[in-house]
Parts: structure tokens; sequence; C-alpha cells
């Protein structure tokens, strides 16, 4: 793609045609128009008292600050707004808070998605004796 069909300038984000800075500036109602269709259902149907806990509190809070004390939540099922952009969350992961940053890329996601609850398993090598084939050990 070359770039005499992009928009927008080069290096600076956009969501849907909208810069950050206009993406903040509008009403949710604005915003739940832009999002993909499973987070638009989910504020339309009505955030829940929590989720509207967790909105007032991002709004509040200041971008530095939100980094020496962030906000945590256990709300996974949270689409990231343009009013989260900037500021530190920690996520719940069933075990533990784990630190998420909100970055402008994150709009339209959830905030479970950036937590993984799953640990990735790493196996070692088979020892002495795991397979039929490793009990024959030759003498020389």
């Amino acid at each position: 793609m070359s770039s005499e069909y992009r928009t927008g300038r080069e290096g600076e984000f956009t969501y849907r045609g909208h810069t950050l800075d206009e993406l903040q500036e509008l009403s949710l109602d604005e915003v739940v128009e832009l999002l993909p269709a499973r987070q638009r259902r989910t504020i339309e149907r009505g955030l829940t008292v929590q989720q509207e806990k967790l909105l007032e509190k991002a709004s509040e809070a200041d971008p530095q600050e939100s980094a020496n004390d962030p906000i945590r939540t256990h709300l996974r099922d949270m689409p990231v707004l343009p009013a989260f952009v900037e500021k530190t969350f920690e996520v719940y992961n069933g075990q533990s808070f784990e630190r998420v940053r909100v970055e402008p890329e994150m709009i339209g996601h959830y905030l479970g998605e950036f937590q993984l609850t799953r640990n990735s398993v790493e196996h070692g090598q088979a020892g002495i004796g795991a397979t039929r084939s490793s009990k024959f050990v030759p003498l020389k």
C-alpha cells in the first residue's frame, strides 16, 4: 500500500477516522457507534454498577497519577474506551492483579484480553523410562 492512499498523517493514531483527541471529546453514545458489534451491544444493554464506577474512576484519574497508583479491577469484560487511554489498570487474572497500561490501539477490545488467565506450558525433555525407546540403554 503506497502512502498516497493513506488517510491521516504518518504516525498519528486514528480509530475509524477519528484522532485520539476527537474520540476523547465525543460522548459515550457517539463512541459506542464506532465500536465493534460485541462491545457496542455490551454498552447498549446497559453498563453494570461496577462498570459505571470504573468508567467514572478512569475519567477522573490523572494519567501520571494512575501510573503510580493504578486502578484495580476484576472487570475483565469492560470494553476499553477512549477515557481509559494512557491510564494504568491492575486487572485480576484469577490469581493476582497484573498491570495493564492502556494504549490507543486497545480501544474496542476488552480489558481481559490483555491479561492472560492461563500460563503457557513449556515441556522439558523426556527422562529415562519415559518412552519405550528410552528403556534401551546400549552397553557401549
